[in-house]
């Protein structure tokens, strides 16, 4: 009988113990956190001094939500030339151009969380390193001396400091603490990279990389610059260049120039592919390019001002702002060029930014 009563004590414990494990590896689905998990956000700059900016939504499923800032909170709004979107843990930063602050926002639910607006003057991007956020802001563009870069205490979402920088600082993009900053020029006419290191919040070099850098991406320790070169209206006009920082060094360690007078758009990558833009057509070159390519994988012919640029997942996002005055359009594209999905979305569409 003792026998038996420890067999069957002992089956029991082994169902409860089956039993524990089976609740623990529950694969039962995650409850959604929000109504804008997942998918995209587009924003749209509005017409200049209209504001009427504003942010869309686009889903893994493809639906299209309009000014989902402005629904999910009423009395609030981000429409004086809303800019670029950064995102740090479940919190997404809006940079207001234009109005001057940064909004916060939950992610996930796009809900307010709080505003930033003390000592931000013409905010342009943010990045995010050692629990700081940085914000390059350009000041008064036409003063080529008050330019900076804010930096963020993201527990109380205020202003900590602020770090002098040359004009015009645009892009702004991290890697292993270091952040690096691309000057565009402001109203000017800029040159070079920046490098600031987060943990001193000081300047550790500025070089020249090539005439109007305007894209950073990063890949495999080297950082490709995308510089757009002189406009006809800036003399003298200069063509565009595609330059490799090495990030261990901080040196450039090539550089491409495009033929002629050319000015490339903007610049993505992914897989081991740069993807880059002159007017509507696309290009794509291995990041171990040493010479150009000739011909476009595809033309986005639908488009007439080709405004904001993306690749990920194996598609190609292009914004056409059309007139800047009108509500502008978005394509989705295969690696190839096959369209598979447009929309007409709000005016001034520029970017992308994945929620992923």
């Amino acid at each position: 009988m003792k026998k038996l009563n420890k067999l069957f004590l002992a089956i029991i414990i082994s169902s409860a113990f089956f039993a524990s494990c089976s609740s623990d590896d529950d694969n039962t689905p995650q409850e959604p956190r929000g109504n804008y998990e997942g998918g995209l956000f587009i924003i749209e700059e509005g017409v200049f001094e209209q504001v009427n900016g504003s942010i869309s939504y686009l889903s893994n499923d493809f639906k299209l939500e309009k000014d989902v800032f402005s629904l999910v909170n009423p009395g609030k709004d981000i429409k004086d030339v809303p800019q670029s979107i950064g995102f740090n843990g479940d919190f997404a930063y809006i940079i207001v151009n234009r109005g001057n602050k940064i909004e916060v926002v939950n992610r996930y639910t796009f809900k307010s969380v709080a505003t930033i607006s003390t000592k931000i003057s013409n905010p342009r991007y943010i990045a995010f390193t050692n629990g700081k956020g940085y914000i390059t802001n350009w000041g008064n563009p036409g003063d080529a001396s008050d330019d900076y870069v804010a930096v963020i205490d993201l527990a109380t979402n205020t202003v900590a400091s602020t770090i002098p920088v040359v004009e015009g600082p645009e892009q702004i993009i991290e890697t292993e603490g270091k952040l690096y900053i691309a000057h565009k020029g402001g109203w000017g006419q800029g040159n070079s990279l920046s490098v600031i290191n987060s943990t001193t919040n000081t300047v550790t070099a500025n070089f020249v990389v090539g005439d109007v850098p305007s894209s950073l991406v990063k890949d495999n320790g080297t950082l490709y610059v995308l510089c757009n070169g002189r406009p006809y209206y800036a003399l003298p006009e200069t063509t565009g260049k595609l330059v490799k920082v090495n990030m261990s060094t901080n040196t450039v360690s090539s550089t491409i120039d495009f033929p002629g007078i050319t000015h490339p758009g903007f610049l993505a990558v992914e897989n081991n592919k740069l993807y880059y833009t002159i007017g509507s057509d696309i290009y794509s070159a291995a990041t171990s390019i040493t010479t150009l390519p000739t011909t476009p994988i595809f033309k986005a012919t639908k488009t007439s001002n080709l405004y904001g640029f993306a690749v990920k997942n194996n598609k190609i996002y292009v914004a056409d702002a059309v007139n800047n005055q009108d509500p502008g359009d978005v394509y989705i594209y295969s690696l190839t060029g096959v369209l598979s999905n447009e929309f007409s979305v709000d005016i001034g569409p520029n970017g992308f930014y994945f929620n992923d």
